[in-house]
């Protein structure tokens, strides 16, 4: 699977604030780019009475997180158009469009009843990869994360590692554990494969309802807090040298 350009979210503005504009030209040119591909498959395999499904293909080249974006965005332009369905919208508006000024160069110009089948195809593909989402969690500032496992937003995952077992982390310690706290740093491990690291507490959508914690997730998160088994009696140490 190719490496996909990271997708910079912020606007043009905030970009030179900080001293990222070529962070955002990069990711600019890469949204015009996707959204011209999609108007070419789009051209391509619609025959005149149906799309075939020609979104996967997109996304191996731009990943999920680009071409939910560039969708989102192109159905932000035209909400008010009747030829994209509601829940097309509904699903658009959970996404931030901050480069509000350059969004209309990045947006996807063929039929909107077309766009519209285009967006069906790439949400039924991600639909299939099962994930966890806001459904499944407590989420909210009043939420304690510290050993919780705690889900993980899929786009700051890789599209390879975007599955529902790499979401799942074990919240151990750190201010970012607590509601409020100033600091948002949050240590744990993957409860996957037990890798210890951190992230912010922005990075997570929130703790996962006990009722939705899968078996092997228990196991594992049992398995890796257990202590190191302690060396056996009658073993030569430093100090017995």
């Amino acid at each position: 699977m190719p490496e996909h350009k990271p997708l910079y979210l912020y606007s043009l503005k905030e970009a030179a604030e900080w001293d990222e504009k070529d962070e955002w030209r990069e990711s600019y040119l890469e949204n015009c780019d996707c959204a011209r591909a999609i108007e070419r498959a789009i051209d391509e395999h619609y025959d005149g009475q149906r799309l075939n499904s020609c979104a996967q293909e997109i996304i191996d080249r731009y990943g999920f997180d680009r071409v939910n974006f560039v969708l989102a965005a192109t159905v932000r332009q035209g909400i008010h158009d009747g030829r994209y369905s509601e829940d097309n919208k509904n699903w658009s508006r959970r996404f931030s469009v901050m480069d509000k000024e350059h969004t209309w160069q990045y947006h996807v110009r063929s039929h909107p009843g077309l766009v519209n089948l285009f967006i069906a195809d790439a949400r039924r593909l991600w639909d299939k990869l099962g994930l966890f989402d806001a459904r499944h969690c407590e989420n909210g500032s009043q939420v304690d994360y510290t050993d919780r496992i705690v889900v993980l937003d899929p786009s700051i995952l890789k599209d390879e590692c975007k599955t529902p077992q790499d979401q799942l982390f074990y919240a151990e310690s750190g201010n970012g554990c607590r509601p409020n706290a100033i600091g948002t740093k949050v240590y744990g491990f993957h409860v996957s494969d037990g890798e210890k690291g951190y992230y912010r507490r922005t990075d997570f959508i929130g703790a996962l309802k006990e009722e939705f914690v899968p078996e092997w997730a228990k196991e594992n998160t049992q398995k890796y807090l257990e202590p190191d088994e302690p060396a056996e009696d009658g073993g030569m140490t430093l100090g017995g040298m």
